[in-house]
């Protein structure tokens, strides 16, 4: 397979012990690729320099969660984007379900992962884009599926999050958060509302796997 692969993408080989884990979302087995443990990869110099952690590198519950409930939706080629995508399994979720997507994450080798996956996985292809929520882009577009899973996880993110969500979403569009009750979410919600949103909860699902059980709950917000 990794002949297959573009350069950049082999090339994770190298760099990072890796790991496989198969994931069923609907009638789709996924088989993603990740590094070993998150907890190698935590540098020093990036903490210092903004408390920046590897969170990228583990399938969290709520991207499960989240990608099961992009899996029944209708893209038809609408616009769709992920907000700290990390691995990217909604992201993935979204391309199959035909939708046009944008993965977006704080990290370079989250975005080189997700493609790895994507291709490893035979999934259409997306764009993706290096993305610091404290200095967004202009020009950035507007999306019909806004997309974020457990991002929430630091209080000062809340702001940043709400004003990336509502900032991208078009007039009829639509933002799911997935969230397991992280410190920030309450907080990001009615920051959203503040902007001018609509913010209901979708329903909340109990996640099991090997080690933890979670309740993850569904977010949808709207303009207006």
């Amino acid at each position: 397979m990794s002949a297959l692969l573009p350069a950049e993408l082999a090339a994770l080989e190298q760099r990072f012990v890796l790991r496989e884990r198969d994931v069923v979302i609907g009638d789709v087995r996924w088989r993603l690729e990740m590094p070993r443990s998150a907890e190698d990869l935590i540098s020093e110099a990036d903490f210092a320099q903004d408390e920046r952690l590897p969170y990228w590198a583990d399938l969290w519950p709520s991207a499960i969660v989240l990608a099961e409930e992009v899996a029944s939706l209708e893209g038809a080629g609408r616009r769709a984007i992920e907000f700290g995508a990390g691995l990217g399994l909604p992201s993935l979720a979204a391309a199959r379900a035909g939708y046009a997507v944008t993965v977006t994450d704080y990290y370079e080798d989250a975005l080189l992962f997700a493609r790895r996956n994507a291709v490893r996985n035979g999934t259409p292809d997306f764009t993706t884009r290096l993305l610091d929520w404290r200095a967004l882009p202009d020009g950035l577009g507007r999306f019909d599926l806004v997309l974020a899973a457990d991002v929430l996880y630091e209080r000062h993110y809340s702001p940043l999050v709400a004003r990336a969500v509502v900032g991208a979403l078009a007039p009829a569009g639509m933002a799911l958060i997935a969230d397991p009750g992280r410190v920030a979410l309450r907080a990001c919600l009615e920051e959203c509302a503040a902007f001018g949103a609509s913010v209901r909860e979708r329903r909340s699902v109990r996640h099991e796997d090997d080690v933890t059980k979670h309740t993850i709950t569904l977010f949808e917000v709207r303009l207006g």
